[in-house]
């Protein structure tokens, strides 16, 4: 039973672990995306911006969707 255990336990780290690097990649973006045209020209929001902030946000709403695949120990 502990091999189970183990393999289950492993499984859902690497799950976290994943969401986790999917969803920093996520905040990146959209920090990129708020923090370049502060730094450049605060009038130079462009469409850039915008898929920008759409790419972080679909990065962030994927790492939510994978955390669904975390596996729970059936009942002993």
């Amino acid at each position: 039973m502990t091999r189970l255990r183990d393999d289950l336990l492993a499984h859902n780290e690497r799950v976290k672990l994943f969401a986790g690097f999917l969803n920093a990649i996520g905040l990146g973006l959209i920090g990129f995306a708020v923090l370049r045209p502060l730094i450049e020209n605060a009038m130079n929001a462009d469409l850039a911006t915008l898929w920008w902030t759409m790419g972080g946000l679909a990065m962030h709403a994927l790492s939510h969707y994978i955390l669904g695949y975390l596996r729970k120990e059936g009942p002993t």
